[in-house]
């Protein structure tokens, strides 16, 4: 009768842990849900923002003629993000096109060194911020450099696909999930949660791949 009893306590709290991690991986999926959602929305605004202003739809566009440049590493960066990265500020004077306005104290951030006078195509993204045209910010245009943001806008809408799946479904695509992915499958098919994770997965994979190589053309 003893054993009877303590087995059947055994079970029960066997089945009390079962549950409440049944209920904690389910909360899982749908956490990780949210926060691919965060992220895909972030990184298509993020695209977008710079994008525009890198093609030039936004923003006074203009000439920088370069006086000087400097390479400066923060302190804490590694070797590999010396050599990959090369964060160089160029200074010189903004004269936005049609003589519109003149700022002599323009810098904006490049991956190369320019030599001195040399006309950088930049874009102003923020107007100055006192009567001498100092305090704006530039970003330096060209197409090539607005179709890789926009590469990363659409890699956006491939992560916002998968978090509407395990936010719909609570899949878990990390870790041990609740929900098996067959099951999540199948329940996103009976709405229309799994035209949505469709289109957005393959509108993202095939505009980000288009952009990047149209980007080197």
């Amino acid at each position: 009768m003893a054993r009877t009893q303590g087995t059947g306590s055994g079970t029960g709290v066997d089945r009390s842990l079962a549950g409440l991690l049944g209920r904690a991986f389910g909360r899982l999926g749908h956490v990780g849900g949210l926060v691919f959602l965060i992220a895909g929305v972030g990184l298509s605004g993020f695209g977008a923002y710079e994008g525009a202003y890198a093609a030039g739809w936004a923003g006074t566009h203009g000439t920088l003629t370069v006086q000087q440049c400097e390479v400066s590493y923060p302190n804490n960066a590694s070797r590999s993000s010396r050599k990959n990265r090369r964060p160089v500020r160029c200074e010189g004077t903004f004269v936005a096109e049609g003589g519109k306005g003149t700022d002599t104290h323009a810098a904006v951030q490049v991956r190369q060194r320019y030599a001195q006078g040399t006309e950088l195509s930049v874009q102003q993204t923020q107007p100055p911020t006192s009567e001498g045209g100092a305090g704006a910010d530039y970003l330096q245009a060209g197409m090539d450099r607005a179709w890789r943001w926009f590469a990363a806008f659409f890699g956006g809408w491939v992560f916002t696909g998968l978090g509407v799946f395990c936010l719909a479904t609570g899949f878990a695509p990390f870790g041990r999930s609740r929900v098996s992915f067959d099951a999540a499958w199948e329940a996103a098919g009976r709405g229309v949660t799994r035209s949505v994770v469709i289109g957005a997965i393959g509108v993202g994979i095939v505009g980000s791949a288009v952009s990047f190589l149209v980007s080197y053309f």
